[in-house]
């Protein structure tokens, strides 16, 4: 076998030696919690397989001998049925089955051995190595050629990177939409002051943009007036993180016309800031938007109704996300 080399440790795939394909990825979560998540068949199907694409477990018996198959949908509609039988479970150290596949109704021509490690770097970080070795040189270049072999495994850890970040945050917001518009327009649409001012804020509210200063420690400060509503609400952002076109990390709070942080108008106990996390992936010409929220300097009180308010959350945002897909629609 190729050993890894400093490409590797770098999170770079490589084919090495003569049949391998590796991958290593450093991850940001307990090594229990990794292991969980390839062994759990209702987690793993959430994550597995490249971006655009589905995941059926039908069978997954983790244990020596034990048959693990599934069934890869590709956006395109085209099945890809995979089985495997276990060779090595060691918990929650290493995996390692003998795979074959291929398409639908086509020949076995993804056929490999593969071995998982996972490495507890620190108690809450895992690096993972999946190295698969194939029977020649010529298997592996096909897999490469005809099945997008290193791009696919990229995407596929990146939405195991997703997965986990959903497992390992308690009381932390989450909610995810697919937008039918290129990553580029979805980003301009979340920085330009007279993008946001046509779909931000809850369902049927005027937006009004004070200011947009894109860069981190800037701000952007607005005002809301509901239907009806005697008098405005205003908040802002505050950038920390700006990584055009995929991420953006931010605070949010309600503020007064000058923007300092007051308390909201709906409760005392909701957290004065909440630090959100916007992640941005490319899906086959549409684009997978991804939301995390969570308290920053909140009280254990204010935190235990910030997580009682996610069934209302999932609602406004849901109405709000629904205003960009319509905006994204007509650009």
């Amino acid at each position: 076998m190729g050993q890894l080399n400093h490409a590797t440790m770098l999170d770079t795939p490589v084919l090495a030696g003569d049949r391998e394909i590796v991958f290593v990825r450093l991850f940001d979560a307990p090594r229990d919690l990794v292991w969980k998540a390839w062994t759990d068949p209702k987690l793993l199907a959430n994550w597995w397989g490249p971006n655009g694409f589905t995941t059926t477990i039908e069978t997954m018996d983790v244990h020596v001998g034990g048959a693990w198959n599934l069934v890869m949908h590709g956006p395109d509609g085209t099945n890809y049925p995979n089985a495997s039988i276990f060779t090595e479970v060691v918990k929650p150290e290493r995996l390692a089955y003998e795979h074959h596949g291929g398409r639908e109704g086509g020949p076995d021509d993804a056929a490999f051995m593969s071995t998982v490690t996972f490495e507890a770097k620190s108690p809450n970080t895992t690096r993972v190595i999946l190295r698969m070795v194939f029977p020649s040189a010529a298997a592996r270049d096909h897999l490469v050629r005809e099945y997008g072999a290193i791009e696919g495994g990229r995407q596929t850890f990146n939405r195991l990177e997703q997965q986990l970040i959903g497992m390992a945050d308690e009381g932390i917001f989450t909610i995810s939409r697919v937008l039918d518009a290129p990553r580029d327009l979805v980003f301009n649409a979340w920085t330009t002051p007279e993008h946001l001012a046509k779909w931000w804020g809850p369902k049927g509210c005027e937006i009004g943009v004070a200011k947009l200063d894109l860069q981190p420690g800037g701000t952007f400060l607005y005002s809301m007036r509901m239907p009806g509503a005697p008098q405005e609400i205003w908040g802002k952002f505050v950038y920390r993180e700006i990584g055009p076109p995929e991420r953006l990390v931010f605070t949010v709070s309600f503020t007064d016309a000058e923007g300092n942080a007051v308390r909201s108008f709906f409760s005392q106990t909701w957290p004065l800031e909440i630090l959100n996390v916007l992640t941005l992936i490319e899906e086959n010409g549409s684009t997978r938007l991804t939301l995390r929220g969570g308290p920053v300097n909140a009280t254990e009180e204010e935190r235990e109704f910030f997580v009682s308010m996610f069934d209302s959350m999932q609602q406004g945002w849901g109405g709000t996300l629904d205003q960009l897909a319509d905006f994204l629609k007509q650009n």
